[in-house]
């Protein structure tokens, strides 16, 4: 053995010899793997990377069976909205001596009654006022033409003429549809009947057995896990049911004061334009202001300018008192959202679902803060709880 190997082995780590029957020792870890050379805010990003292409993933599919599916989400959404504005009426009239049953019934009686009638009422005076509306539009544009066809703008009237008759024939071939009264088409028909089914049978047991049906939903999870579902669902329905009062208040607000700005003026289709200022009310921020312009094109259509500015007017300021009043007073204290928060949503929301989405999507989103807000909360009241202990003792 040569002098280098003998120090080689002299220096070698002694290694005991396994003994007879056990098996070798294992051996030596592998080296480092190479991924230690990725910086951290790389691996950082690939890892939030993969889970929000997982996140859109999910979305995407949710949004496409929420499409194919959308003649049961519709009544289903409409059913929740029309149930937390009538809970509180049913549980009232329990408490006046009606049975679950009887309070069920009149509530929803009532509403639909009242629905019937304001549907009525619209399509009677869009077929009273109708022939009146078609003639002061030619009226109307009438003067127009020859206003613009004088100085200082001297328009040819051919033009303005063929547009004039457009509208009007328009117009014409359209009453029954703007009336209201009649539906194109068998399979619409169908299912606006089917939808309005399924939205009051839906509605009457959610009103009738709603907390039978929460109870039998969270009856399979642990105590302590049922405590907090109990808890985020009821600061979820509360925000949902605060979110449909306070709505319902501020539309009626201004569907009252556009009616009796359309009557001081003697504009045409009063209560049809006040019904859509109404319902408007539940898109926020977007809804007001597409009512309102539908408003003011018919009052220049039929009243001229000075009528249509007016009506200007009193939406711009109707818009600032919801905006800094109405809203953050009857609506704002419970649900606490913020504007640039609602335009998003909305927007999201009537991309993928169109106006029944952009209804919807606030109380949606006003149920699932407050649902965060109400567990934050317990987190926080344990901890507490816990540092009071820790600190006794």
């Amino acid at each position: 053995m040569g002098r280098a190997a003998k120090r080689a082995a002299r220096w070698a780590p002694e290694r005991a010899a396994p003994a007879v029957g056990q098996p070798p020792p294992p051996p030596p870890p592998a080296p480092p793997a190479a991924a230690a050379d990725v910086p951290g805010w790389l691996r950082v990003s690939a890892a939030w990377s993969w889970r929000l292409v997982l996140l859109a993933a999910l979305l995407y599919v949710a949004g496409r069976v929420a499409s194919d599916l959308y003649l049961v989400i519709v009544p289903c959404a409409a059913a929740l909205l029309l149930t937390a504005l009538l809970q509180p009426l049913a549980h009232r009239l329990r408490r006046r001596g009606f049975g679950p049953l009887a309070a069920t019934w009149c509530t929803l009686l009532l509403a639909f009654i009242l629905i019937g009638a304001a549907a009525w009422l619209v399509t009677s005076r869009v077929e009273a006022e109708y022939p009146a509306l078609v003639s002061q539009v030619k009226h109307t544009t009438t003067q127009i033409q020859s206003w613009l066809s004088g100085p200082p703008f001297h328009v040819k009237t051919g033009n303005l003429t063929r547009l004039s008759d457009n509208i009007v024939s328009y117009l014409s071939k359209h009453q029954s549809v703007l009336a209201g009264t009649v539906l194109t088409g068998g399979r619409i028909l169908v299912e606006v009947l089917a939808g309005a089914v399924l939205c009051f049978f839906i509605s009457f047991f959610l009103i009738k057995d709603g907390d039978r049906i929460w109870a039998w939903l969270t009856s399979g999870l642990a105590a302590e896990r049922r405590r907090r579902a109990n808890l985020a669902g009821r600061a979820a329905w509360q925000a949902v049911v605060y979110y449909v009062r306070g709505t319902i208040a501020v539309a009626a607000i201004q569907a009252t004061v556009m009616g009796i700005t359309l009557a001081v003026i003697n504009a045409p289709l009063v209560a049809p334009l006040a019904l859509i200022m109404f319902l408007a009310g539940f898109i926020p921020l977007v809804g007001v202001l597409v009512a309102g312009t539908l408003a003011i094109l018919i009052v220049l259509a039929a009243k001229g300018l000075i009528a249509a500015v007016i009506v200007l007017g009193v939406l711009v300021l109707m818009n600032q008192l919801e905006g800094h009043l109405l809203q953050p007073q009857v609506v704002g204290k419970m649900v606490r959202l913020h504007p640039l928060a609602v335009i998003l949503v909305l927007a999201v929301a009537g991309v993928v679902a169109g106006i029944a989405g952009a209804v919807v999507a606030v109380p949606i989103t006003a149920a699932i803060t407050s649902a965060v807000r109400a567990l934050q909360r317990d987190d926080n009241d344990g901890r507490a709880r816990t540092a009071g202990g820790v600190i006794s003792g």
